[in-house]
């Protein structure tokens, strides 16, 4: 039997060993350095976001809390709310170094308020028909109900539609009657009582009449009047009976020019001398507003929206909506910011 007889390798095979075992030491450091790498910049990513949270929201609360200021000082002035008053000129997207004195020893702090844009915009939440006035006590309310049917009747939305709503809020209004409480109980669906235009979805509205009303149309936790000297022309049209559509801008037009200071005023005003109104579901005055801010930062702006309400010279916040969405112009205010 031959005996195997075993090479010591040659200079080639080592020189190509060490040249594999190289390269694979460069592979690996190179995947630590870009781990390392990555993860140094998502750690930068990180805190840049949670920097640029924390300054939107103190700054989006400073806006909050002056629009809440400039209803109280409207407030103090007291007489009737319109459109020509303070509270109602929106803000103009505007840089935000026009608002806050940036320290000029930091650089950085002066660069960023420079890059930030402001915009705000206060609405009269009144100036919209009242989801919560069509129920009365787990009742229908006739005179919302015909308001409601106006609008759906000019929006030419689907009456099934507010027949449904209609029968959904009984069932869900926190005051309704032993008899309604005990039918939604026994029935396969119990819904819920709405918080926002949104949640109309809960109570039988379709996406389409939901975004058709939305100008139109607000849901506040109690019963309210609509403010004549804000409602736009298809609101004055649907809540006062006697009106055309004419009627409406010719009020409109009207009280541009000199604000309603009492309700005896409209029938001048609009020429309609048959149009009944009652303090129940008509009003120069306003409780609850809309308050809207956008904020960008570098590449994102966020957006808040707030209901507040005012109770003399007490402005109160209810509800507070915050979203962010990417950008890379001036904010602007829209209707419907997903929150």
């Amino acid at each position: 039997m031959k005996r195997l007889m075993h090479r010591a390798p040659t200079t080639r095979q080592q020189r190509g060993a060490a040249i594999l075992t190289a390269m694979l030491t460069v592979v690996l450091v190179a995947s630590l350095a870009s781990a390392t790498l990555w993860q140094q910049w998502r750690g930068v990513e990180v805190e840049a976001a949670e920097r640029s949270r924390l300054q939107s929201s103190w700054v989006l609360t400073g806006a909050l809390d002056w629009a809440r200021l400039i209803l109280r000082e409207d407030a103090r002035q007291g007489g009737a709310d319109h459109l020509a008053e303070p509270w109602a000129v929106p803000l103009e997207p505007a840089r935000l170094s026009t608002f806050l004195a940036a320290d000029r020893s930091n650089a950085q702090a002066a660069d960023t308020a420079n890059e930030s844009f402001l915009a705000g915009q206060i609405i009269d939440l009144q100036s919209r028909l009242n989801v919560a006035n069509l129920v009365l006590s787990g009742t229908v309310n006739e005179p919302a109900q015909r308001a409601f049917a106006r609008l759906f009747e000019l929006l030419n939305l689907p009456a099934n539609e507010l027949t449904t709503l209609t029968d959904n809020l009984r069932l869900a209004q926190p005051d309704a009657t032993d008899k309604a409480r005990s039918f939604a109980a026994t029935s396969s669906y119990a819904p819920l009582w709405p918080q926002d235009i949104d949640q109309l979805a809960w109570v039988g509205l379709s996406a389409p009449t939901v975004e058709a009303l939305r100008p139109f149309v607000t849901v506040l936790p109690q019963r309210t009047p609509v403010n004549l000297n804000t409602a736009s022309a298809e609101v004055l049209y649907a809540c006062i009976d006697a009106f055309e559509l004419a009627d409406a801008h010719r009020l409109v037009t009207a009280r541009n020019a000199k604000h309603l200071t009492t309700l005896a005023e409209v029938n001048t005003l609009s020429g309609k001398q048959d149009a009944q109104l009652s303090v129940e579901q008509h009003s120069v005055n306003s409780q609850f507003f809309e308050i809207r801010g956008a904020l960008q930062i570098e590449n994102m702006t966020v957006q808040e929206q707030s209901v507040v309400q005012r109770e003399g010279m007490n402005v109160k916040t209810i509800s507070r909506k915050r979203g962010v969405v990417p950008q890379t112009a001036p904010p602007t205010m829209t209707a419907n910011p997903r929150l």
